[in-house]
């Protein structure tokens, strides 16, 4: 799978004007399973996650909040976002804040260009704005207000009244690069994934692109526009930039050609933010567009987006706290379809967690191991003459892992571990059929026993590092009770099926322990 190539991979960097729920913490979750495989797998790999932190809307909520806007940008981020990441374990390598200097020149220095090379002027604009979404409004994205909004125009996405606004600003030409954006769409069918998202992206460019107004000049939070400092740049165009500041642009030529381009995780809500607006961003200053952006679905509660104002939002704590870091990545990642819109629910979680990890993998992992301690005083056994049923399960462990990280390539995580549960079931179906309890006996048994075993360890030790990206804290238990050398996260995970152990096994505590609490 791997060449040692590099992989770039990033979240979007979240608004700070809320706490994180478990749509945000399933965005960080997916890209750190990616990175995590990419690494293991030989890549030269660069994780990048952040925060916005400019625009009207933080400006008010801020205001609201008797705090300046970064006093209140920097009260989140420390007390919300960094410790998301803790919560659901992702090992991101960089965090970029727009309001870091490295941003904020580095943005500019890219405006300037595209202001001295033409593909910015002055104009006026009016139309419908929607704070919440820090966005110009089409009217096919309005409806009709209800309730106390009788009578308004609303976002249909936060049911909230849109403002009619007048301004003096600068444009982007973004009209000028529809063409460019086709052929790049048709030329590299996987530069926006998945099919529908990509079906979506073009037919919104074939409809025609509009130049986009990248400044305001009615309030004043955010990066100044180096000519014209009455004008901060629109948060979503200098947003955008965090994807090439973090990693050197204007500043770090050799990084930045070493890291770019990127793979861009994103919800589908902020699709054309990064398929459409972004490449034209990129075209227009003559860098490389991104390798490719992935629109994954939405996370459904009770049949309907997650939402802060109608309280469906659940903070990633309220699942960890109960199931632990490991099953949450797991469940997310298995559960739902990578790219598709996924229900959640709690009892949907609690089954997976008992049958999946507990009772299928945790508890494999508990029995074979006692077996070797019991059987073999923990020194672990050589296999003798091999049986079909020996090669099935090692066929078995190379097949899956290599069918694991060609679904990783194309972005399919939940393929990828429905194929790593492919000998998760096949070991458990191999000790249930060959029954190492009854071979022990028998003296006369004792080199089948001892086969037996290693095949059944062999195959663990595959699991332990094929995992390694989505149960980082289960695997590195289960590989130090293995007598694996190192670190689990230093194996090559393309070549898991290779996987030989270290002398003698150490007793394991359950993996996932049972939870009898109630839970939801």
């Amino acid at each position: 799978m791997s060449d040692g190539s590099s992989t770039y991979i990033t979240t979007p960097i979240f608004y700070v004007n809320d706490v994180p729920h478990i749509g945000h913490a399933y965005t960080e979750v997916a890209a750190d399973v990616l990175a995590r495989w990419h690494r293991q797998s030989g890549d030269d790999t660069w994780l990048l996650t952040g925060t916005d932190e400019h625009g009207q809307k933080i400006l008010r909520t801020a205001t609201a909040n008797g705090m300046t806007p970064k006093e209140w940008a920097d009260r989140l981020v420390e007390s919300a976002w960094k410790p998301l990441l803790a919560t659901v374990n992702i090992a991101n390598d960089d965090f970029i804040r727009t309001t870091d200097e490295r941003h904020e020149v580095n943005a500019q220095k890219f405006l300037q260009h595209l202001y001295d090379t033409g593909y910015i002027y002055t104009g006026e604009y009016e139309g419908y704005y929607c704070v919440g979404c820090e966005e110009y409004k089409q009217p096919s994205d309005l409806v009709d207000g209800i309730g106390e909004y009788t009578g308004e125009l609303v976002c249909a996405i936060h049911s909230k009244p849109v403002e009619l606004l007048h301004e003096k600003n600068y444009f982007f030409r973004m009209s000028a690069f529809a063409d460019q954006l086709i052929d790049l769409y048709e030329s590299n069918p996987t530069f926006v994934q998945p099919e529908s998202a990509r079906n979506e992206v073009m037919s919104f460019v074939r409809q025609g692109l509009s130049d986009l107004s990248i400044s305001r000049s009615s309030f004043d939070w955010g990066i100044k526009v180096p000519w014209d400092e009455s004008h901060v740049v629109y948060v979503w165009f200098d947003a955008l930039l965090n994807y090439i500041t973090a990693v050197g642009y204007g500043q770090d030529e050799e990084n930045f050609s070493r890291r770019w381009p990127a793979t861009h995780v994103v919800g589908k809500d902020i699709l054309r933010f990064h398929a459409v607006i972004w490449p034209a961003m990129l075209l227009a200053a003559g860098l490389p567009v991104p390798k490719q952006v992935f629109g994954h679905g939405w996370l459904l509660v009770g049949g309907e987006k997650m939402s802060k104002s109608k309280l469906t939002g659940i903070a990633p704590s309220q699942i960890t706290e109960t199931f632990g870091s490991d099953a949450f990545r797991y469940y997310f990642m298995r559960a739902i379809s990578f790219g598709q819109d996924g229900s959640f629910s709690w009892e949907d979680l609690s089954a997976r967690y008992q049958s999946e990890l507990a009772n299928g993998f945790g508890n494999l992992a508990s029995r074979v191991i006692a077996m070797v301690v019991r059987y073999c005083d923990g020194v672990i056994p050589a296999a003798a003459t091999l049986t079909p049923e020996d090669e099935l399960v090692r066929d078995t462990g190379r097949r899956v892992t290599d069918a694991a990280s060609e679904a990783i390539d194309r972005l399919a995580i939940h393929e990828a571990l429905a194929s790593v549960w492919e000998l998760v079931d096949e070991l458990n179906g191999y000790i249930t059929s060959q029954e190492p309890w009854g071979l022990a006996k028998d003296p006369a048994n004792r080199e089948r026993l001892e086969t037996v075993l290693a095949i059944a360890l062999r195959g663990l030790g595959t699991l332990a590092v094929l995992l390694s990206p989505v149960l980082p804290d289960a695997t590195a238990k289960l590989w130090s009770a293995l007598g694996g050398t190192g670190e689990v996260t230093d194996q090559r995970l393309d070549r898991a099926w290779e996987w030989t152990g270290g002398d003698s096994v150490t007793p394991l505590q359950a993996l996932f322990p049972r939870i009898e609490a109630s839970v939801g």
